[in-house]
């Protein structure tokens, strides 16, 4: 079990867990909004195809880049002081996005926002390694992550409704002034001692917790096979969801006819799905750590059988009737999310607290390349009118991804960052 393992007192744990929740649901409102009034957006603007996975591909850029700070300006500025800077930043520049005249302005906006929305994520694996116990850490991520489904669930009657009623613009105003609403609550409502921010559960002391120079960690990150192997499951993997976040509503509009207000109106179940694997996924690995399976083993078991459902995202290339179509997006959601939540709780099993979000921004930032990577892909594919096969390739990915995972698992007992006792006991 890594460091600064412990509970912190039960009211305030799941106070931070429900605010983080929240910040979630406002963090993937933002980031959808663009893929809800895609089309809307590229008539008003004149942009291609090619053009808007230009902006997708801008968004992921400055997503993976800004992966790689914010686990380290998390673990240096604390929870509190650093989603606050972070929730600032990207809400001010979803504001903006509803300013853009051009492409060129809105790549620059999305930029924006890509630079500020990881640091939700480092945030959330910090807080959840230093307030919850392994056996609830698994159904704690899995809540505070359900937010970015609920999130993406609200998003096309939500977004579409405003875009209908108000324009489109004003759909990126409203939910940016939310976000800095939220602002104030987080700031109020984190725990301090009588010196500031603190987190409510003390770090024992240990060899593993000193701080040790900056050089010496790099060095030891750069070195970490089990590290690089996490970071190339979630590369592989993540570009199935960002698929269906940036590119699914935009399919339903070119491909099967369906209007904004339909759109609207049901393509809010597929990312329900996803809200059931976020729980679900987190909850089946707590109660298999709970019945005596070692934590690390546990997310591996979930993510395997994940990673089986997944694939039968290849059948909306044989377009199956709207009803079947929705069903199978569903399941690749679920799929998807119960795969996610456990790599990103088995993160937090297996490194110590005080690099946890360092870590974890790393492997995001693998997940972000990966979508940038695949923006392109799919990017080429749909200007070429070629769907259909781009849904043949994301039925590909998520075996790859686990057995990246797997060979993650198998190699960590080698890694200098893993404190002894958590160590998996592969067999």
């Amino acid at each position: 079990m890594a460091d600064g393992v412990g509970a912190g007192p039960g009211k305030a744990r799941w106070v931070l867990l429900g605010l983080l929740f929240v910040s979630t649901v406002i963090n993937y409102l933002d980031r959808q909004a663009l893929s809800i009034l895609a089309t809307t957006i590229q008539v008003d603007l004149k942009m291609s195809d090619l053009e808007y996975a230009h902006v997708v591909q801008l968004f992921l850029l400055a997503y993976t880049v800004a992966y790689l700070l914010a686990g380290r300006i998390t673990d240096w500025l604390g929870a509190r002081v650093s989603l606050a800077l972070f929730v600032g930043w990207w809400s001010i520049a979803n504001i903006v996005t509803g300013l853009v005249r051009t492409p060129g302005e809105l790549g620059a906006a999305r930029f924006a926002l890509g630079l500020g929305e990881p640091g939700n994520y480092t945030v959330g694996a910090k807080v959840v390694s230093e307030q919850f116990p392994p056996q609830e850490r698994g159904l704690a991520y899995g809540i505070y992550t359900a937010g970015a489904m609920v999130g993406a669930t609200l998003a096309p009657p939500l977004i579409g409704g405003i875009a209908l009623v108000y324009g489109w613009r004003a759909a990126f105003w409203l939910t940016g002034a939310v976000g800095l609403v939220w602002i104030v609550g987080w700031w109020f409502a984190y725990p301090r001692d009588a010196k500031g921010a603190a987190p409510v559960v003390a770090q024992p002391a240990s060899i593993e917790t000193e701080p040790r120079r900056e050089g010496a960690l790099w060095r030891d990150l750069l070195r970490d096979r089990s590290l690089w192997l996490l970071v190339a499951s979630r590369a592989v993997a993540d570009p199935v969801w960002y698929f269906y976040l940036f590119w699914f509503p935009k399919y339903l509009n070119d491909e099967r006819g369906m209007t904004l207000a339909a759109v609207a109106s049901m393509a809010w179940v597929v990312y329900l799905a996803a809200d059931f694997g976020s729980v679900g996924g987190g909850a089946i690995s707590s109660a298999l750590v709970r019945r005596g399976m070692a934590p690390a083993r546990s997310r591996i078991v979930a993510m395997t059988g994940a990673a089986m459902l997944a694939p039968v995202g290849l059948v909306i290339a044989f377009h199956p009737p709207l009803p079947v179509l929705f069903g199978i997006a569903s399941l690749v959601a679920f799929a998807h999310l119960v795969f996610q939540i456990n790599i990103s709780t088995l993160i937090v099993d297996l490194y110590p607290s005080r690099v946890v979000a360092t870590v974890f921004g790393l492997i995001g930032a693998g997940s972000a390349f990966g979508g940038m990577l695949s923006a392109e892909v799919v990017g080429r594919l749909v200007q070429g009118h070629n769907f259909d096969r781009t849904f043949v390739l994301m039925a590909m990915l998520h075996p790859i991804a686990l057995g990246l995972g797997w060979l993650a698992f198998r190699w960590a007992g080698r890694s200098r960052l893993i404190a002894q006792d958590a160590q998996p006991q592969p067999t």
